[in-house]
C-alpha cells in the first residue's frame, strides 16, 4: 500500500482503485510522504473514506495526535470488553468529545453530569469502561479528570453499541427516567435512596418501558381483573404512576397504556413500603 496523503504521524490516506481509505497505526507515517510504502505491521485500523468519515479525516488533521491515540485506545478497549464492534461514528463523536474534555480540564473547567446516577445504573458496563478511560486520561495527560466524564464517555459508547449515531437519544432517555423518578419522589414526598435495589429495579423497568415505546413493541398486557385489583389495592402507587406517566406524555409525547402504569405502580409500591 502506498501513501496518497499524510494526515499525521499515525494516520494516512491511501487510494485503492477509486476507493480512498484512512489507515491508522502508531508511527505509520513517521518521516514518510506521498507514494512511500506503508509498513503493514503498523496497520491497526482501516476506514473506507465515505462522506461520514470525511469528518474523521478533518479531526485527524486538526486534533492533537495524543488525543486521537487516546480515543482509539479507549474505543479498542470498549470493543474488547463488550465483545462487539461499535458503530464507526464513535471514532468521530468520542474522539472529538475527549479532545474538548481534555482542553476543558486543562483550563480547570469541569461540567457536572446531572444524569450520572442514572447512567451508572442503566449502562453499568459502559460506565465501568468510562471509569477506565478517565484513569487512562489522567495518566496520559497528567491532569485530574472528574468522574462525571465517565458518564459522558459511557453515553457515547452505549450509543455506538446500539448502532445509533445520535448521542442525544441516549441522553434523552436517561433524562426522561430521571424526571419521572423525581416526580414519583415528589408525589410520595420521600427521598429515594439512589443506591437501593428498589431504585435500580424502578429505573430498569422504566428504561425497558421507554425502549418498548420507541421501538413500537407491544407492552405487556394485564387482564382486567388484575388491573382493577392493582388500582384498588395500591391506589396511591397507581395514582403516583399516573402522575409520572402524564408528565412523560406532556413533555416527551410518550403514551404508556394502563397495563404499563400498573407495572410501574408495583415498583412505586415498593418505595411506599420502604418509607
Amino acid at each position: 500500500m502506498k501513501i496518497n496523503r499524510v494526515l499525521n504521524n499515525n494516520a494516512v490516506v491511501i487510494k485503492e482503485g477509486n476507493t480512498e481509505k484512512i489507515i491508522l497505526g502508531p508511527g505509520i507515517a513517521f518521516q514518510k510522504g506521498k507514494n512511500d510504502l506503508i509498513d503493514q505491521a503498523k496497520v491497526e485500523k482501516i476506514f473506507i473514506l465515505k462522506e461520514e468519515n470525511k469528518k474523521f479525516q478533518e479531526l485527524l488533521e486538526t486534533l492533537p495526535e495524543e488525543h486521537i491515540l487516546l480515543g482509539e485506545e479507549i474505543i479498542s478497549y470498549a470493543e474488547e470488553k463488550l465483545g462487539i464492534k461499535l458503530n464507526e461514528h464513535i471514532h468521530i463523536s468520542l474522539t472529538d468529545h475527549l479532545s474538548f474534555a481534555i482542553e476543558r480540564s486543562q483550563k480547570g473547567i469541569n461540567i457536572k453530569n446531572k444524569l450520572i446516577n442514572e447512567i451508572r445504573l442503566l449502562y453499568h458496563e459502559e460506565f465501568d469502561i468510562g471509569l477506565w478511560a478517565v484513569e487512562k486520561m489522567e495518566e496520559r495527560m497528567g491532569i485530574p479528570i472528574p468522574i462525571d466524564e465517565a458518564a459522558y464517555i459511557a453515553v457515547h459508547i452505549h450509543t455506538a453499541k446500539m448502532n445509533f449515531q445520535n448521542v442525544e437519544k441516549t441522553v434523552q432517555k436517561a433524562a426522561i427516567i430521571q424526571d419521572m423518578v423525581d416526580i414519583i419522589s415528589s408525589d410520595l414526598n420521600i427521598a429515594i435512596e439512589k443506591g437501593s435495589m428498589t431504585y435500580q429495579r424502578l429505573i430498569t423497568h422504566l428504561e425497558f418501558a421507554i425502549n418498548r415505546y420507541y421501538s413500537d413493541q407491544d407492552f405487556y398486557q394485564l387482564d382486567e381483573e388484575m388491573l382493577k385489583m392493582i388500582k384498588e389495592k395500591h391506589e396511591q402507587a397507581y395514582t403516583c404512576a399516573s402522575v409520572a406517566a402524564n408528565f412523560a406524555r406532556t413533555e416527551y409525547n410518550i403514551d404508556f397504556p394502563e397495563s404499563e402504569l400498573a407495572y410501574i405502580a408495583l415498583h412505586v409500591q415498593r418505595l411506599i413500603y420502604e418509607k
